[in-house]
């Protein structure tokens, strides 16, 4: 089968478009390699889970082949909260479905907000922060999307901070504090 390897193309002047954006002789499956729903129920939980805290992956490159995002669900007990730590270069947008999020952030964590179910919460690069369910008599329910499929996670050993409950918020990127 030839792929046109020593005939290659010179997109500047004579050479039109004729429809097809690739090689007709290997049309793409777009069965395949088209749009994908991922159902609710279908939530990989095939990850490692800590009391406190339940996370599933939807969009990812296991999943569905996903290079640029990662998108889930997170589930923060009633209490839990984060260390500080920051997501080097990466952002993140959270989403809160249900409960109450509070949010601590800057060089000291001595800035705070909260975000009740419909908010986005939008974390850029490199901002010291720390997430806490702001209720103690429910779960704090979020939808988690990061630019990156990558994991990074700096931890940051901050002053200001009250220690942390002994129930962590944990997903690939928020480690527990005890595995480094």
């Amino acid at each position: 089968m030839s792929h046109d390897h020593d005939h290659p193309h010179h997109h500047d002047d004579h050479d039109h478009d004729h429809g097809g954006a690739h090689d007709p002789a290997a049309p793409i499956d777009w069965r395949e390699h088209g749009v994908k729903v991922i159902r609710g129920d279908q939530l990989d939980a095939n990850t490692a889970q800590t009391p406190g805290m339940n996370r599933a992956a939807a969009i990812n490159a296991a999943r569905v082949g996903a290079q640029k995002i990662w998108a889930g669900t997170v589930t923060i007990h009633p209490n839990a909260k984060t260390g500080a730590h920051h997501h080097g270069a990466l952002e993140s947008v959270i989403y809160v479905v249900r409960g109450q999020a509070r949010m601590r952030w800057g060089e000291h964590l001595e800035f705070t907000a909260e975000a009740g179910p419909g908010d986005f919460i939008f974390v850029p690069p490199y901002v010291p922060h720390q997430e806490i369910n702001a209720r103690t008599d429910e779960p704090l329910e979020c939808v988690l999307v990061r630019s990156d499929n990558e994991a990074v996670v700096v931890n940051l050993d901050i002053d200001a901070v009250e220690s942390p409950e002994t129930v962590y918020w944990v997903d690939p990127i928020h480690k527990h504090p005890d595995q480094h």
